[in-house]
């Protein structure tokens, strides 16, 4: 089965990487001067144990396969899979829970992966999976539900492959679990490791549990992934963090602190910490701000002020 990966940055250098050392056929899908430093010289997949460069092929547009594994950012989700036939299978190993509904609507067959994987992706060509002795733990199921001989196949492969990997019946609940260990990323984002984050990003989950239960929606914890050091590569921060080290312009908290928004509305659940985590996330990667760029003091003061707006 050839694996097409589109988006090989953090978490799609990583799966595709370590699909390829385990002797699988691996496409991974780029652009721009990652794609460049791919054709050329390879994918530098660095881990605590070992770095190697591997040359798995790469490719900047459709070519043929047996499934999508989307990893592209939820905001990009749409115009990444535009090119792609859509008699093909995706896998949406991405976080959030808006990506299966989209693609839902163009393919017939989508599957969630709820993807446990720390990794960095700030430099063409190189990926650094910081996971030990695994590089992570993978969720994989049919979208909305079910099991099938894909999501076994997909879940044995990845098994193989240097990751704790199971198909599951239910997928979105932990896909909706990772959603709330996802809430503190904007907060990262914007005051970097600054003392106090801890306690906002409890708050913003705190929030998203009392929305999932307004709405019904159950949530599953997933597996830890021990983690070890890199030399010569800090472990920086989330895929939020790295999307304002990289100024891409673009962040997910839409689809993630957002989400928390839209369900509160929906259900008549208050979210002032997510109203302004989301508000301020999406601030700052418009404006190509570098993590870290607000104080814990100010984003709870922009908290407190929306907060009491909303109590009265």
């Amino acid at each position: 089965m050839r694996y097409i990966i589109i988006g090989a940055g953090a978490i799609g250098g990583t799966i595709g990487g370590r699909l390829h050392q385990s002797g699988h056929d691996v496409v991974l899908i780029a652009r721009g001067a990652h794609y460049e430093a791919l054709r050329t010289t390879g994918l530098r997949l660095v881990t605590p144990d070992v770095d190697e460069t591997v040359k798995v092929p790469v490719a900047d547009g459709p070519v043929d396969g047996d499934v999508l594994i989307l990893a592209t950012k939820s905001q990009d989700t749409l115009a990444a899979l535009d090119p792609w036939p859509r008699h093909l299978p995706v896998v949406c190993a991405q976080n959030g829970v808006a990506n299966e509904r989209m693609a839902l609507r163009r393919f017939e067959h989508v599957y969630g992966m709820c993807v446990y994987l720390p990794a960095l992706h700030l430099e063409p060509g190189l990926v650094a999976a910081y996971g030990t002795p695994l590089s992570g733990a993978l969720y994989v199921g049919r979208y909305p539900q079910g099991v099938d001989d894909l999501s076994e196949t997909i879940a044995a492969d990845l098994s193989k492959s240097a990751f704790a990997a199971q198909a599951v019946a239910e997928v979105m609940p932990w896909k909706y679990g990772k959603l709330l260990s996802n809430l503190g990323n904007a907060v990262e984002a914007l005051c970097g490791r600054a003392p106090g984050i801890n306690e906002l990003s409890g708050q913003a989950r705190a929030e998203g549990a009392a929305v999932l239960a307004a709405a019904g929606l159950a949530h599953q914890g997933g597996e830890q992934v021990a983690t070890g050091d890199i030399e010569g590569i800090e472990r920086g921060g989330g895929s939020s963090w790295q999307s304002l080290a990289k100024g891409s312009g673009s962040i997910e908290a839409d689809y993630l602190n957002g989400e928390i928004t839209l369900l509160g509305r929906l259900h008549g659940v208050p979210t002032p910490v997510n109203e302004v985590l989301q508000r301020e996330a999406v601030r700052a990667a418009r404006e190509r701000r570098q993590p870290g760029s607000m104080t814990v003091r100010q984003l709870s003061s922009l908290i407190a002020e929306r907060s009491s707006a909303v109590s009265r």
